[in-house]
This record gives C-alpha cells, structure tokens and sequence, in this order.
C-alpha cells in the first residue's frame, strides 16, 4: 500500500459531478451541529472537534456513507454562528437528525475559505445567468485542510436551493 493511500484522511475530490449540476433532494438525513466562527470563517479547532463528534456518532450508528455520497455542509446565519450539517444514511441516535428537502445549484470553487463571500457573489451571477435566485446557501468543504495542502486544492462547492 502506498504512502499516500495509508496517509488519506479525506479521498481526492472530483468536482465535475458538481460543477454548475442541479441536485433534488427529499428529506435526505443529516446531522446537525452548531457551531461560533469568526465573519463566516471557521474556527479550525471548533470545527475539527465538532465534525469528530458528528463523525464518531455516526460510525457508531452504522450510518457513514460511502465516499461520494458524502457531504459536510455548512449554513451560516450570521457571520458569529454556522450550522453544520453531515450526511448519514439512518437517524443518529443521540444527535440531532435533520431532513433536508429541495432544489439546489452547485458550483465548485477552490480557495480560502475566506473566498466564500467572493464564490456567493459569483454563484449569485451565475444564478442570474440561468433566471435563478438562491432562498440559501450552503458551503460543502470537500476536504479538511491537511488533506487540502497535501492535494494542492481547498476546494468547496457551494449549494444554492432554489426551490
């Protein structure tokens, strides 16, 4: 086994399935948590110990998806406080489960997770480019930032729903 496969943390991302594609979802099953950042900037300490807390429960449930299946999201409701919410495949006993249903836009961007307000701003041109306006957003941050260094991209597709 390589170096490389033994040291993955987070699998390569591929963003053309996700570059400008539409995605319906009906009550597809998270997890929640909240979290404190500072003007929409994750707190990687914060992060890191809540994604393992979400993570580790939903191990211990059976409930991980297989890799592409896989998405952590983050909705910010103000730039102090973002929700984070992570696909499972089943209720998580102990955690806040959540469905989430509708019609969302995606677009990869890479960059600085200090970009996100530059890729809104740039989703929301898009949007108009196809008559679409986002009711939210959410940021999937495709890889953690060892993993990112290490691929020489911080990818994150942003989620418009639209309906």
């Amino acid at each position: 086994m390589s170096d490389e496969v033994k040291s993955e943390c987070c699998p390569r991302f591929d963003p053309a399935p996700w570059e400008e594609k539409e995605h319906i979802w009906n009550e597809k099953p998270f997890i929640r948590e909240d979290m404190r950042q500072f003007f929409h900037i994750p707190l990687p300490w914060i992060m890191g110990r809540k994604v393992k807390r979400m993570w580790e429960a939903a191990q211990n449930a059976d409930a991980i998806p297989n890799n592409e299946d896989f998405l952590l999201l983050a909705y910010d409701p103000s730039p102090w406080r973002s929700e984070l919410y992570m696909t499972v495949t089943k209720d998580v006993p102990g955690s806040r489960n959540v469905k989430i249903s509708g019609t969302f836009i995606t677009k990869v961007f890479d960059g600085p997770y200090n970009a996100v307000p530059k890729w809104i701003k740039k989703m929301e041109a898009y949007l108009e480019s196809i008559n679409e306006k986002s009711l939210r957003y959410y940021i999937h941050y495709t890889t953690c930032p060892k993993c990112a260094k290490k691929y020489g991209h911080n990818y994150a597709v942003v989620f418009a729903q639209i309906r």
